[in-house]
């Protein structure tokens, strides 16, 4: 089976743990220390949160200022636009930000949502009955 893997820096990983708890993540214990945890989207999905210290062991570049700078855009799906409002009001309520508002292409609803440290996660539903034909 193929897995994703997304390593993100953050500067406190037992706060960024609990603010992708409520996003709907689970924690791996066994891909999980004191400067890193392992947090499970779903059977292939995984984001690594880990300290600066624990990152840049994996680099020689800077890490990022992602609060003032954008690095990418994750994408996650969901299975209802019900539970992308959910997931991002849950987000929100754990000090997470919504730095735009939702978009609605019809097809797709989407929401994005940024961690403490400013990674940019966009939480959506879409319907692929409804994608316009291309032509």
């Amino acid at each position: 089976m193929k897995e994703v893997f997304i390593n993100v820096a953050v500067k406190d990983v037992n706060q960024s743990m609990a603010f992708y708890t409520e996003l709907g993540f689970t924690n791996n214990p066994q891909y999980s220390d004191d400067q890193s945890k392992c947090m499970v989207w779903s059977d292939a999905i995984y984001v690594m949160l880990m300290n600066h210290a624990k990152f840049q062991t994996f680099t020689a570049k800077p890490i990022a200022d992602t609060k003032g700078n954008i690095a990418a855009i994750f994408a996650l799906s969901v299975e209802s636009f019900d539970k992308v409002n959910e997931v991002v009001e849950k987000g929100l309520k754990a000090g997470g930000t919504e730095p735009k508002p939702l978009m609605d292409y019809g097809f797709m609803q989407l929401r994005t949502i940024e961690d403490f440290d400013g990674h940019t996660w966009e939480i959506f539903f879409m319907d692929a009955t409804k994608v316009p034909e291309q032509g």
